[in-house]
């Protein structure tokens, strides 16, 4: 492990953190900086799915009480068990959609050409949806009924697709079903931790024989820099949206895509 290969794992643990709670897709972010850099990681993926503990982390720390008091609020407490709940019943899609594609959906589309075309796209649906989203109705995450909760776990599940944004998919569909802005965003933010967490300990597990300890200490770089940075990003879009709309990573979604494109014809 040399040191070009360390700073290349920062870089990438760093754009992590920024773009993971943004609607731009981190996990299409790190596949187009890691096919620009050339990085040589950890087989099969693993690196891009297993810094995303570090965002994990960032989201358990910042949002620690509401956490937990949903957890402890599961026996007793009727309004905080309802946090719980929705939040287990969204991750219910993409734990099951998962288990059935990974293997079909990282072989055939972690590539730089689908990750270019899904961000297009992805800004022009949000394009859409600021334009045509209907009034909110629900103000907090508790508001949302099982049902309504399911509908936002299938919405996260589009995601599996390389390109699309977890965070972006969460909550634009989240705000397409009435929830307020704030509320979809930290519904996005609650629903990353059983998420992220799945995916990257199945990642590892599916992987335990051909990692080396070199990638571990990769991992171990990349997360720190995508927990730090992560903090920092989680607090300033809170701070966002009480003033903006997402109309700007929408245009950023488009001209990063395209500029991809255009590299990827050019080669």
């Amino acid at each position: 492990m040399d040191e070009t290969t360390i700073w290349e794992a920062a870089l990438l643990g760093l754009v992590e953190g920024l773009t993971e709670y943004l609607p731009i897709s981190s996990t299409g972010h790190l596949i187009l900086l890691v096919d620009l850099l050339g990085f040589r990681g950890p087989p099969g993926k693993v690196f891009e799915i297993a810094i995303q503990m570090g965002a994990i982390m960032a989201i358990v720390v910042l949002y620690f009480g509401r956490l937990w008091q949903a957890a402890i609020g599961i026996v007793g407490d009727k309004y905080r068990r309802r946090l719980a709940r929705n939040i287990l019943l969204a991750f219910l899609p993409a734990m099951v959609l998962g288990v059935l594609f990974h293997g079909v959906i990282k072989g055939l589309l972690f590539n730089p050409w689908v990750v270019s075309w899904t961000l297009i796209l992805g800004g022009i649906a949000i394009l859409v949806i600021e334009r045509f989203k209907p009034e909110p109705r629900f103000a907090q995450v508790e508001d949302l009924s099982p049902k309504m909760s399911v509908y936002v776990g299938l919405c996260q599940a589009v995601a599996m697709i390389p390109g699309v944004s977890r965070s972006g998919a969460t909550i634009m569909g989240a705000m397409l079903l009435g929830v307020d802005r704030k509320a979809a965003t930290e519904f996005s933010f609650f629903l990353a931790v059983p998420t992220l967490l799945a995916a990257t300990v199945y990642d590892l597990y599916k992987n335990r024989d051909v990692l080396a300890l070199d990638d571990f200490a990769l991992i171990g770089v990349g997360f720190g820099a995508a927990f730090v940075v992560g903090m920092a990003v989680i607090k300033a879009l809170i701070a966002w949206i009480s003033r903006h709309d997402f109309t700007p990573f929408a245009y950023y979604r488009v001209i990063i895509g395209s500029a991809m494109l255009a590299i990827l014809y050019m080669r």
